[in-house]
């Protein structure tokens, strides 16, 4: 089946979160839900590119229910404002979009807590918001977090003996895709712990293909062969909103492109590499991302709250 964004469900009553909502395919999975009648909410780092996002959802679709919270996911000050924010504002979540992100700084670059830019934004800066609002998530039937990888995922090492680049001399690519092999194994991790909490929401992830956006400002060869290989950013978001709404996916799989190399076409599920499988290194990173966040996730805690749901039946992990 070709699937595309006219096989999104009706999305009414529902509340998404997503995370880079100003531009490329963050841009386009927000326009798409808010279209399907969810309330999107535009977490964006800079409030005058989100606020001219929001501005174009609502011009485009006059009766879209849409509004814009500022989330710097490098800075955990403001990943806590944000999810605080929401918290106070929203009463339930059925999305969670974990799809902002850097690519390849032509140099090493901190985050405001002084971790190596790719690894704190693209990894600790979602498994933060995450966990700060996994009460909201766990109170909603049927939630859904899906976390934004990519195929560069296949080229990453998680080094826990130097996780910041510190030792080592700094590789961009290999930063790069070190933290989006973190992102598949907070995902795959998340997934088995809800599992075992007897929780209805799942965790799911994707990946774009080769499409052509702004993430790719610091990365010349892309740029330069975008107009021959590259997909459009509502091309790119498919992925992402299969994993988000068809009713046929279960947590712990993974969506992408179904063509060539995985870098084009219409989003299948698709398959990872062997280190993204690794229980070990998912549990491992686990324990050191709530030691550097300083976040938690209270699974059973949660479950208690009034309002929480629970499955009768666990979700399949591909």
């Amino acid at each position: 089946m070709n699937w595309s964004s006219s096989h999104i469900p009706d999305q009414t009553d529902r509340t998404a979160v997503v995370t880079g909502a100003n531009s490329g395919i963050g841009f386009e999975t927000a326009r798409a839900l808010a279209g399907k009648g969810a309330h999107v909410v535009l977490a964006c780092r800079s409030a005058t590119r989100g606020a001219r996002a929001l501005e174009r959802i609502l011009d485009e679709t006059p009766a879209a229910s849409a509004e814009l919270l500022e989330l710097d996911l490098s800075s955990l000050d403001s990943v806590r404002a944000c999810a605080a924010e929401l918290e106070a504002r929203r009463d339930r979540l059925d999305l969670l979009i974990n799809n902002a992100g850097v690519m390849m700084p032509p140099e090493r670059s901190r985050t405001a807590d002084g971790y190596e830019l790719q690894l704190g934004t693209n990894h600790l800066g979602h498994f933060a918001l995450t966990g700060l609002l996994l009460g909201r998530l766990l109170r909603t039937e049927g939630s859904r977090v899906v976390t934004v990888s990519s195929a560069a995922h296949r080229q990453g090492e998680i080094d826990f003996d130097d996780l910041q680049w510190e030792r080592r001399p700094y590789r961009r690519m290999a930063s790069y895709g070190q933290s989006k092999l973190a992102n598949l194994l907070f995902t795959f991790e998340l997934q088995r712990r809800l599992e075992a909490a007897g929780a209805s929401t799942a965790a799911l992830a994707a990946h774009p293909g080769w499409t052509g956006t702004n993430l790719q400002r610091d990365a010349p060869l892309f740029r330069a062969f975008n107009p021959l290989f590259a997909m459009r950013p509502w091309q790119g978001a498919l992925p992402t909103l299969r994993a988000a709404t068809a009713p046929d996916a279960r947590g712990g799989e993974y969506y992408g492109p179904g063509g060539w190399l995985e870098m084009r076409g219409y989003p299948r599920r698709v398959g990872t590499a062997e280190q993204a499988r690794s229980t070990e290194d998912a549990a491992r990173l686990w324990q050191v991302s709530e030691e550097l966040t300083g976040v938690r996730f209270e699974l059973t805690t949660a479950l208690r709250l009034p309002g929480s749901n629970r499955k009768s039946a666990p979700l399949s992990e591909a």
